[in-house]
């Protein structure tokens, strides 16, 4: 069985409209926590970001945070974190989050969080990787994107043979156990397509 022990969460540094995303924040980091499980996300201090950063150091866990020099203010990285990694530039944050995780979470966020997990999908799909990637859609968040997506099929941007490989769920408390059960799946590493939990 593959080891799952750091989970990437890409998530906003905002807490959006809706008082579910943050309940949701708070029971991830803390499943996180209480199965080991380190948590990699991108160092900041506010909103969902913050949220989960705190509640998996609250229940005993690991942090990694990395930040670009140039958000340090503006996301005011949290300093309680075990792990500060200070970077020049996006594109290397990007690349240190995805070598130091074994799995990549999407909560709700903004332009920054569907670009992180686009990328990911992306290089899943082009075979790169075979990492498990799951959309936490609270709250209905991430339906526009799998209608989206689901619109690309039909239309033959997604081909047979070059489908995207993701896990979808509602409820944080399941995002263990459904990371665990694909990283699982993943040893000896098989087809990016061979990794579909749920395809939409």
């Amino acid at each position: 069985m593959a080891p799952l022990r750091t989970v990437c969460v890409y998530c906003g540094s905002g807490f959006g409209g809706d008082p579910a995303f943050t309940a949701a924040a708070v029971t991830l980091g803390k499943a996180l926590a209480e199965a080991g499980i380190g948590l990699v996300y991108g160092g900041g201090n506010v909103g969902l970001m913050g949220t989960v950063a705190r509640a998996v150091i609250e229940n005993g866990g690991h942090v990694t945070g990395i930040i670009p020099d140039f958000l340090k203010s503006r996301e005011r990285m949290l300093d309680e974190i075990q792990e500060t990694i200070v970077v020049e530039d996006m594109h290397t944050r990007k690349r240190l989050m995805f070598e130091r995780s074994d799995a990549f979470v999407a909560l709700p966020g903004g332009i920054g969080t569907l670009e992180e997990l686009v990328e990911q999908l992306t290089w899943a799909q082009l075979g790169q990787h075979n990492k498990p990637i799951l959309l936490l859609s609270v709250a209905d968040f991430w339906t526009p994107l799998l209608t989206l997506l689901d619109h690309m099929r039909a239309q033959g941007f997604i081909r047979a043979g070059l489908d995207l490989s993701y896990l979808v769920t509602a409820e944080a408390s399941d995002v263990v156990g459904l990371l665990r059960d694909a990283a699982g799946a993943t040893e000896p590493a098989p087809a990016a397509e061979a990794l579909v939990a749920e395809r939409f």
